[in-house]
């Protein structure tokens, strides 16, 4: 049994050995997904949904804490209604799929299978809006969008992947952007909140926001590898999508007048995330709030008498606390083996209760990051280990903070950037003067793009170190997923 336990951590590969094949040996192990026959669309399986229902949940009571309502639009939209805004079909023609046969019947239209819902959607308020009194619409769906990749990896880019992404339209520019702005908190509280992952919020360049928009605001997420993850994108499209399809309400003083238009979104994408900010060696570490299962309880010589009434005792004190626990009385498999696969499933904490625990009122709890023994007293228990909980939540925050930090740099030489991008990766900043062509150069040169134009500006300098032109902004620039 020892040298099956000691295989089982030994199958995911070490990450500073080879961190892709790592992320994807996790991910694999711990049965999140499988591949299905068409490249790029995963099967999502029983542990990696819970996942992705926890986000969900989370989500969803802010979405609708905030006045939105859910709705579902049809999967496939008719080509001339893509077509109808030039910018947003250009920006994803190249990952388009397309349907041209119903049946053994040539349809006289392509559709497309939504690779986002703008169109159909606008398309339907056209029907539906007419006053200032209908104003404003907000409304989201949950849904699967179809953007045909050329290389995909699970989670983090695939052909078919599960997100929400929310409509609304307004009276005025200033209440667009009020509830695009708002909508990032909510994915800020998403990320920090629930997933313990720190982001840094800002505004998307002309060049990386999304087809159409007037502007695009976005979380990013430092990975442990030094790469960047774009973790959710709040977009105020202005007019753009209304006066292409004519959307019109008549305004207070009696004209007709076009509306505002938000679109915002994340997607599974937050699980890829997840793995690569929090997991290691030997397996997932997943931060309470979004665990499946915070707690596992595991009998230690549970034949003996009073051991398993204790732990089904202990059970139902952490259940009763609205903790998510489970109780493995199994017998199949030692101890030992038990202890392995719940740590490499990345379970908050696992408790040991065994016979001289029992004597003592204690029981041994051991937390998957720390994966250091303490003693919990029986005495208040369920309290003692909701604030465990607690913390882990907390110190995993400020652990993924810490290492955001560490591998942060200013920049101020572009020269010695080139050199050290490759070498010393992570979140560069620097002074930039606005201009696309060095954003371009940047990206030639180095392989790192403008993540974003924070919120909370520093002056790092009067230049930008690309051109020597004076500067106008401090950028977060970085190798991304």
């Amino acid at each position: 049994m020892a040298k099956k336990e000691k295989d089982f951590v030994k199958e995911i590969t070490p990450m500073e050995e080879d961190f892709s094949r790592w992320y994807t040996d996790v991910i694999m192990k711990n049965e999140l997904v499988d591949y299905s026959p068409v490249k790029g669309f995963m099967v999502i399986r029983p542990y990696g949904f819970a996942l992705w229902e926890g986000i969900q949940k989370y989500a969803d009571e802010k979405f609708k804490a905030t006045g939105h309502k859910n709705m579902y639009f049809p999967l496939l939209i008719p080509e001339s209604l893509l077509n109808k805004e030039k910018d947003h079909v250009e920006g994803f023609a190249p990952e388009v799929a397309w349907v041209t046969k119903g049946g053994s019947q040539e349809l006289s239209e392509k559709l497309v299978i939504r690779p986002t819902s703008e169109t159909i959607i606008c398309h339907m308020y056209k029907k539906w809006l007419n006053s200032y009194r209908d104003l404003p619409y907000l409304y989201n769906q949950w849904c699967s969008v179809v953007r045909w990749e050329k290389s995909t990896r699970p989670f983090l880019r695939t052909s078919e992947f599960l997100w929400q992404e929310g409509h609304t339209l307004h009276e005025t520019y200033e209440e667009a952007e009020e509830e695009t702005l708002m909508i990032l908190d909510i994915y800020k509280s998403v990320a920090e909140d629930l997933l313990a992952m720190p982001v840094i919020v800002g505004k998307k360049s002309e060049k990386e926001k999304f087809a159409g928009a007037f502007s695009t605001y976005t979380m990013e997420a430092l990975m442990h590898d030094g790469q960047a993850l774009q973790a959710g994108t709040s977009h105020n499209l202005g007019q753009h999508f209304t006066k292409a399809f004519d959307i019109k309400f008549q305004g207070r003083t009696g004209q007709e007048e076009y509306p505002y238009h938000t679109s915002w979104g994340i997607s599974t994408r937050l699980i890829g995330g997840l793995i690569m900010v929090h997991s290691d060696n030997r397996g997932l570490v997943l931060p309470p709030m979004i665990a499946p299962t915070q707690v596992v309880i595991i009998p230690i010589a549970q034949k003996k008498e009073g051991v398993l009434e204790k732990a089904n005792e202990l059970y139902e004190q952490l259940k009763s606390a609205g903790v998510r626990v489970e109780l493995d009385d199994s017998t199949e498999n030692s101890p030992g083996w038990k202890f392995n696969q719940y740590e490499m499933k990345g379970y908050p904490i696992r408790i040991e209760i065994g016979p001289r625990d029992i004597e003592n009122n204690q029981a041994v709890a051991v937390r998957r990051d720390k994966l250091e023994k303490e003693t919990v007293l029986l005495d208040n228990f369920a309290e003692a280990i909701s604030s465990m909980l607690d913390n882990m939540q907390n110190d995993l925050f400020e652990k993924a903070k810490a290492h955001r930090e560490a591998h942060t740099y200013v920049v101020t030489d572009y020269e010695q950037y080139k050199k050290d991008v490759h070498e010393k990766p992570g979140f560069a900043k620097m002074m930039w003067c606005g201009d696309e062509e060095c954003e371009a150069k940047l990206k030639e040169e180095t392989g790192a793009t403008i993540r974003c134009i924070p919120f909370e500006q520093e002056h790092l300098g009067d230049v930008c170190p690309i051109c020597g032109k004076e500067a106008k902004h401090m950028i977060y620039v970085a190798r991304a997923y």
